[in-house]
């Protein structure tokens, strides 16, 4: 009986806040891990867990089956993918590349290897340093079916959430709208936290109350329900549903704006909210009142 064939060393290129605990959950991988990192002293701690250094991607490329890429910007993925591939000389190489990048920069690396044997994947992270040190990543993949089920296990080591987004391309496209949100939420957070500050509320009080209800209700994310922006028709079950979200979110913009205006807060994204909230959720336009809150029924919270 022969024995069971061992997996494809995996490599690793770029050790920095986020790459380097996530190599080190692979210092484990049956096959073996390869790491480089422009800086030697990055890559002692992967060397004192067991894995090899290398002294050039090229180096890299020769003994890896997939090897994942956290750089900082597009410039140095092309770099990193131009070396890697003639490297492996024809083999099966997947690169897959984990940092954020242009929207349009996988899918030309991807064409621009192919053929070759070397395949490029974009399949960015979000969960940020704590997810890389506790192993809950979320890796949004873009690339072909075959080459996201050979990485499914390697990264599974630093993620336990891993989705096939698409073609090349779309891990991207996915991390820059899972972006846009996170950041927009930021600018909004800071918009409450001046009008809580103004209204003599605890700040840090108030960030702990955030925290706990959104580790509850899924934050925004609790929103994201339907597999199109397009309008709501009138019998889809969860029209009601959002209306009455659209209700409660109406009246409780409409009374921030209101103690806004008394405290001498400007709130524009509270405005902005305002004005475009029921289209968000595909629902017609409301026609707000000149002033104070919209007449609604309350659903219990």
């Amino acid at each position: 009986m022969s024995e069971a064939r061992l997996p494809d060393a995996v490599g690793f290129i770029g050790l920095g806040q986020i790459g380097a605990p996530m190599a080190a959950r692979l210092a484990g991988w049956p096959g073996g891990l390869i790491v480089h990192d422009a800086r030697p002293e990055a890559m002692a701690p992967m060397a004192s867990a067991g894995a090899k250094t290398a002294g050039s991607v090229a180096e890299v490329a020769a003994a890896a089956g997939i090897i994942s890429v956290m750089v900082r910007d597009d410039g140095q993925v092309r770099d990193v993918v131009r070396a890697a591939a003639p490297a492996a000389g024809g083999r099966p190489l997947i690169i897959a590349v984990h940092a954020t990048i242009g929207p349009d920069t996988a899918a030309g690396l991807a064409a621009e290897v192919a053929g070759t044997g070397t395949e490029v994947v974009d399949a960015p992270v979000s969960g940020g340093f704590m997810g890389a040190q506790s192993g809950r990543l979320a890796v949004m993949v873009g690339g072909s079916r075959t080459a996201y089920e050979r990485c499914r296990e390697p990264f599974g080591c630093w993620a336990d959430l891993i989705m096939h987004m698409g073609p090349a391309g779309a891990g991207t496209r996915a991390k820059l709208a899972r972006n846009l949100l996170h950041f927009a939420a930021f600018t909004a957070a800071a918009e409450a936290q001046r009008l809580a500050e103004a209204a003599g509320i605890d700040l840090r009080k108030l960030a702990r109350i955030v925290r706990h209800s959104d580790a509850v209700t899924g934050g925004p994310g609790m929103i994201m329900l339907r597999p199109t922006t397009a309008p709501l028709d009138a019998a889809d079950p969860l029209r009601e549903i959002l209306e009455n979200v659209r209700a409660l979110a109406e009246k409780d913009l409409s009374l921030a704006l209101e103690l806004g205006a008394q405290l001498g807060v400007d709130l524009p994204m509270a405005r902005l909210a305002l004005g475009s909230f029921g289209a968000g959720l595909g629902l017609p336009e409301t026609q707000l009142p000149e002033t104070g809150p919209p007449e609604v029924r309350e659903p219990a919270r």
